[in-house]
Protein backbone atom coordinates (compact mmCIF):
# COMPACT_ATOMS: atom_id res chain seq x y z
CA UNK A 1 0.00 0.00 0.00
CA UNK A 2 1.65 3.23 -1.12
CA UNK A 3 1.33 6.35 0.97
CA UNK A 4 -1.41 8.68 -0.18
CA UNK A 5 -0.51 11.97 -1.84
CA UNK A 6 3.21 11.38 -2.54
CA UNK A 7 3.10 9.28 -5.72
CA UNK A 8 2.45 10.69 -9.20
CA UNK A 9 -0.73 9.76 -11.01
CA UNK A 10 -0.33 7.13 -13.71
CA UNK A 11 -2.54 7.53 -16.76
CA UNK A 12 -3.05 5.29 -19.80
CA UNK A 13 -0.67 6.48 -22.51
CA UNK A 14 -0.11 5.80 -26.20
CA UNK A 15 3.52 5.66 -27.31
CA UNK A 16 3.76 6.19 -31.09
CA UNK A 17 6.83 4.86 -32.91
CA UNK A 18 8.16 6.25 -36.19
CA UNK A 19 7.50 2.83 -37.79
CA UNK A 20 3.78 3.16 -37.03
CA UNK A 21 3.65 0.79 -34.05
CA UNK A 22 1.52 2.01 -31.13
CA UNK A 23 2.16 0.74 -27.60
CA UNK A 24 -0.42 1.38 -24.88
CA UNK A 25 1.07 1.62 -21.40
CA UNK A 26 0.81 3.59 -18.17
CA UNK A 27 2.90 6.71 -17.66
CA UNK A 28 3.07 9.90 -15.66
CA UNK A 29 3.99 11.83 -18.79
CA UNK A 30 1.09 11.34 -21.17
CA UNK A 31 1.26 10.37 -24.84
CA UNK A 32 4.54 10.79 -26.73
CA UNK A 33 6.46 9.63 -29.82
CA UNK A 34 9.70 7.64 -30.09
CA UNK A 35 12.09 7.03 -33.00
CA UNK A 36 12.54 3.29 -32.52
CA UNK A 37 10.68 0.54 -30.66
CA UNK A 38 10.92 -3.22 -30.12
CA UNK A 39 8.95 -3.85 -33.33
CA UNK A 40 11.54 -2.14 -35.54
CA UNK A 41 14.79 -2.30 -33.52
CA UNK A 42 17.40 -4.56 -35.22
CA UNK A 43 18.25 -6.39 -31.99
CA UNK A 44 14.66 -7.54 -31.45
CA UNK A 45 13.83 -8.22 -35.10
CA UNK A 46 16.91 -10.42 -35.65
CA UNK A 47 18.32 -8.19 -38.37
CA UNK A 48 21.28 -7.07 -36.27
CA UNK A 49 24.61 -7.16 -38.08
CA UNK A 50 27.84 -7.63 -36.18
CA UNK A 51 30.61 -5.83 -38.00
CA UNK A 52 34.34 -6.08 -37.42
CA UNK A 53 35.15 -2.47 -38.21
CA UNK A 54 38.76 -1.91 -39.23
CA UNK A 55 39.76 -5.49 -38.33
CA UNK A 56 39.60 -5.00 -34.56
CA UNK A 57 39.39 -8.71 -33.85
CA UNK A 58 42.35 -9.50 -36.11
CA UNK A 59 44.34 -6.64 -34.59
CA UNK A 60 43.62 -7.99 -31.09
CA UNK A 61 44.69 -11.49 -32.13
CA UNK A 62 47.97 -10.18 -33.60
CA UNK A 63 48.68 -7.96 -30.59
CA UNK A 64 48.36 -10.76 -28.06
CA UNK A 65 49.87 -13.48 -30.24
CA UNK A 66 46.85 -15.72 -30.40
CA UNK A 67 45.88 -17.58 -33.51
CA UNK A 68 42.15 -17.61 -34.30
CA UNK A 69 41.89 -21.43 -34.39
CA UNK A 70 44.32 -22.42 -31.65
CA UNK A 71 43.41 -25.83 -30.12
CA UNK A 72 42.87 -26.05 -26.38
CA UNK A 73 45.59 -27.90 -24.43
CA UNK A 74 44.29 -30.90 -22.52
Amino acid sequence: MPKQGIHPAYIMTKVNCACGNIVVTASTRGSFAVDICSACHPFYTGKQKLMDTAGRIDRFQRKYGRSPAAPKPE
